[in-house]
């Protein structure tokens, strides 16, 4: 089993929880969310240190509130690259609609080459309007009345972006022309002639991998039949495993391949690790808290049900309770976690990628390390 560490990346935070302050009270300097950027450089290299096969951050933009600090994780990963490894270094996910798709190209080749191969393409269609609006996309939320017409946009927008990126990594020349994006511009001069193709400069080196998060029906629908692979998280256990069977059964249709039970598919869980169950949930239950306070508005919590096992309202903000017995949080000691990693490998038929979220938003960093080094010295091994 491959065994990943996925971080937000935000600011430390004395008061974390369920209560005051606000989440979009919060404001951070430009020093504290810089310490916490070097901070994420070095439980990279302890992650590689310890044998964890991938590291992924995440992108986003403008964020003040101190959630999520890292806008750009290519970058990020060069200069983690060079300070490790063996580790893989990946972004779930790069915002696909907020680069110019040949910029997205650009760097990601250039982090992967860099690195010797070890960069992983994360692709995502985005959650903020503060930022996709900023940066020349639009996306559906539950705080944006035309919703239903920006999410129609970013799926269209997405399609064609990386549509664009495949064909610009893996050709030695290329052409796109869509409704969204056209590659060369009509009519551009050039020595005489016109530009009727482009060459990305560079490119990939080696063999990449590219992920792509499941989180609706549509994506369930698409990822398996373009040959990404599928991450999933903070899914009902239930659901999570009708979904997972549901891609390998359109993964064969689409590629006339079947797959190996647990392979194309990554699951995401947040964990914590005390000497007990009980400090295990007082120690993760503020930024637990403060995770959902952050998230819930934008409706994160939709892959939940509810203990009739039924759908649950829209913008949920969840218990620390609900997300044990949904199983998207393992907590206790490294033995319950085991137990429940193992449970999941039993009910999905087979698990080969495994990705860990063990800091909470507000979390210490020490305390970070001190999670990863737990589950690698307890966990593991015995993998």
């Amino acid at each position: 089993m491959k065994t990943g560490v996925f971080l937000f990346g935000g600011v430390e935070m004395d008061d974390a929880g369920a209560g005051p302050p606000l989440a979009t009270d919060r404001r951070y300097s430009s020093v504290e969310a810089w310490r916490a950027t070097e901070q994420l450089l070095q439980i990279g290299v302890e992650a590689d240190r310890l044998g964890f096969d991938s590291y992924w951050l995440t992108e986003h933009h403008f964020q003040h509130e101190g959630y999520e600090i890292i806008p750009n994780g290519l970058l990020f990963g060069s200069v983690l690259a060079e300070r490790t490894q063996q580790i893989r270094i990946g972004t779930m996910f790069n915002v696909v609609g907020q680069w110019h798709p040949l910029r997205l190209a650009e760097d990601f080749s250039a982090m992967h080459n860099i690195s010797g191969g070890r960069g992983i393409l994360g692709i995502g269609r985005g959650t903020v309007p503060r930022e996709a609006e900023s940066l020349g996309t639009k996306i559906g939320s539950f705080d944006n009345p035309d919703a239903m017409s920006a999410d129609e946009f970013n799926r269209k927008q997405f399609d064609e972006a990386v549509e664009v990126i495949r064909l610009a990594l893996d050709n030695e020349t290329f052409s796109y022309h869509g409704s969204v994006y056209e590659f060369p511009p009509a009519g551009i001069p050039d020595r005489g002639g016109f530009v009727e193709t482009l060459s990305l400069i560079p490119r990939p080196l080696y063999p990449y991998e590219i992920w792509q998060a499941v989180t609706s029906p549509p994506t369930l629908d698409a990822v398996p039949k373009k040959g990404y692979g599928g991450v999933f998280w903070l899914k009902n256990y239930r659901v999570l495993a009708e979904w997972w069977k549901r891609f390998g059964d359109l993964w064969q249709d689409a590629n006339g391949v079947e797959l190996h039970p647990g392979q194309h598919r990554k699951l995401v869980v947040s964990v914590c690790i005390e000497d007990s169950y009980e400090a295990a949930a007082a120690s993760v239950r503020p930024g637990h808290d403060e995770f959902w306070k952050f998230l819930g508005p934008y409706g994160w919590s939709r892959g939940y049900v509810s203990e009739d096992n039924e759908p649950v309202a829209a913008g949920l903000i969840p218990t620390l309770e609900q997300s044990v017995d949904n199983r998207t949080w393992l907590i206790g000691t490294a033995d319950d976690v085991l137990e429940s990693i193992e449970a999941y490998r039993e009910e999905l038929g087979g698990l080969e990628n495994l990705v860990i979220f063990p800091n909470m938003p507000g979390d210490d960093y020490s305390k970070t390390t001190e999670q990863i080094q737990r589950f690698a010295e307890g966990i593991l091994p015995n993998l």
